[in-house]
């Protein structure tokens, strides 16, 4: 499947560390989809989680050069990044209640899947099961 994907904070830190295990698998799929000019999606809440962990594992200035090139990549208009806006934040909300039976998959995830799902967006880009989880048929990439 190709076209626009969204990528998680799991994804941003995957191509952000050239020591992860996974870190030249997402790199490829970031390329492949520049190179077709698909359009990579991502939101301020993903970000939010995405800077924390960055400042608490790398040094500074490499977070900082990290950021910098994603805003760059918005600019640029190869990144679309989303605001949880108020009507998508009580969306998220309702899907958290309707789906109390699966309390690991957290509200970032499901603010997330919210933005997918109005955007029309099938893959994202992550390492853990919830978007499989909440049973909308989105695929997990890589």
């Amino acid at each position: 499947m190709a076209g626009p994907i969204f990528v998680d904070t799991w994804g941003w830190l995957a191509l952000g560390h050239r020591r992860d295990a996974h870190h030249h698998k997402v790199k490829e799929c970031f390329e492949s989809r520049q190179q077709r000019r698909e359009m990579i999606h991502t939101s301020d809440y993903v970000l939010d989680e995405l800077i924390t962990l960055l400042f608490r594992r790398e040094r500074a200035a490499e977070a900082e050069e990290f950021i910098d090139g994603l805003f760059a990549e918005q600019v640029a208009g190869k990144l679309q990044i989303h605001r949880v806006t108020p009507e998508r934040f009580m969306l998220a909300l309702e899907m958290r209640r309707r789906l109390r039976d699966k309390p690991l998959i957290s509200f970032t995830d499901l603010s997330s899947v919210v933005i997918m799902n109005e955007l029309g967006i099938k893959e994202v880009l992550r390492q853990d099961e919830h978007f499989v989880h909440v049973g909308m048929r989105f695929e997990k990439i890589p």
